[in-house]
């Protein structure tokens, strides 16, 4: 039978030996875990009194300690041990060697769909590696279906780069990222259906020189000699020959896969070509190329979370990327990017699901977390647009694995 506690009889660092609940079933606190003064705070500002809970109240056991913990930075322990639980059903599935079922994720067909395509690249990426003839047509319908995704599903299909957790086939999954990012940033520049699917081709392929680099050289964790640094820099020159030669695509996207690597201020490689001199589709490339890099988690690196990797492409200043196609790109994507977990200034802790253009700090929100630590499962929780709640916004991004970590 639960009983009724008075916050004015919570003191933080107290503990519950049961969970605890504000209002029907929304938590206040879970069982064991330690009371902060902000999340008694956060009750009374609502004007609920009281707390119930088929456990008992213990008092602090180290109150030095537990003001400490107070004045720590970050989400509530309430807020994290909710915010762990949620993370786990943002549908990690891992494919190692082959394809894995598809885990809980937010949306199945979409997941599914994207997971296919990593597959059918691999397969293609196999072919190439091993000297076999390759169908055009394969990698062209493959494109036309990533197209066709991203149209359909605009406002989520990013999400599946930050959200997933496909491990295995580094190169196909690299690919199908960096083609689903450029066609969004195609979108909004405005190409023509036809360019938009050359664009997909030569962003799913502009890697595949990759695949005639020693593997020696690619694994290798230390740094490369000059001869080494080398080769791995030819990798453009044999991804535009396999393009153009062995898969007889026309130039535009044959020159993804040489330019990728070119810089805005002409200090790039492997020709150092300059501006307006680099093909548009490459440039469009390059930039979602740096960002997929940046948050995919890499064996030398943890990844970065979305918004410290726009933070990173915006300190560029015109020396690497086109300033025209970095602005599309972050019109795009938002500073905050669709998918991104954020925690509000009310605590509550949210994932982006849409963005405005215009307003890129103010993006559509779903709750995950809300301000009493009650979680929500299922893109169950409320909506919130920012543009629209003007008493609420972001106080810092976060990386899904650090709730997880600190609960």
């Amino acid at each position: 039978m639960k009983k009724k506690y008075s916050l004015d009889r919570i003191l933080p660092g107290s503990r519950f030996t049961a969970d605890a609940f504000s209002e029907g079933d929304i938590m206040f606190a879970p069982a064991g875990v330690a009371i902060r003064a902000k999340d008694i705070e956060g009750l009374k500002r609502w004007g609920i009194g009281s707390v119930f809970s088929e456990g008992q109240l213990e008092a602090p056991a180290d109150k030095a300690a537990d003001n400490a913990a107070d004045s720590a930075a970050g989400p509530s322990a309430s807020i994290r041990a909710a915010a762990a639980s949620a993370a786990a059903n943002e549908g990690r599935a891992k494919a190692g060697g082959s394809r894995a079922g598809l885990a809980a994720f937010a949306d199945h067909a979409l997941y599914a769909a994207y997971t296919d395509m990593i597959d059918r690249l691999k397969r293609l990426m196999d072919s190439i590696a091993q000297g076999e003839k390759v169908e055009p047509k394969n990698v062209d319908k493959l494109s036309q279906d990533l197209v066709q995704l991203v149209r359909e599903k605009d406002s989520i299909v990013v999400s599946a780069i930050l959200s997933a957790d496909v491990q295995g086939y580094d190169l196909a999954r690299a690919g199908v990222n960096c083609a689903i990012l450029s066609v969004v940033v195609g979108q909004t520049m405005k190409l023509p259906p036809h360019r938009l699917v050359h664009l997909a081709s030569g962003a799913l392929l502009h890697d595949v020189g990759m695949l005639r680099v020693p593997e020696a050289i690619i694994k290798k964790k230390g740094t490369l000699s000059p001869e080494e640094a080398q080769k791995m820099r030819a990798h453009p020159l044999l991804s535009y020959r396999i393009v153009i030669k062995e898969l007889q695509y026309p130039d535009d996207v044959g020159l993804v896969g040489l330019q990728h690597h070119e810089r805005w201020d002409g200090d790039g490689y492997p020709r150092r070509t300059a501006g307006q001199d680099i093909d548009l589709l490459a440039r469009i490339v390059s930039v979602a190329d740096a960002f997929e890099a940046m948050v995919s988690q890499k064996p030398y690196r943890n990844s970065m979370i979305g918004y410290a990797a726009i933070k990173n492409l915006l300190s560029d200043n015109s020396r690497r990327f086109d300033p025209d196609v970095l602005k599309a790109f972050v019109r795009s994507m938002g500073i905050y990017p669709i998918g991104s977990i954020v925690v509000l200034n009310n605590a509550a802790i949210a994932k982006v699901v849409d963005t405005h253009a215009d307003a890129p700090l103010r993006p559509k929100l779903r709750v995950i977390v809300d301000e009493f630590g009650k979680h929500f499962k299922d893109e169950s929780g409320d909506s919130i647009d920012l543009l629209a709640e003007k008493t609420l916004f972001i106080a810092r991004a976060v990386d899904p694995r650090e709730l997880a970590a600190q609960a």
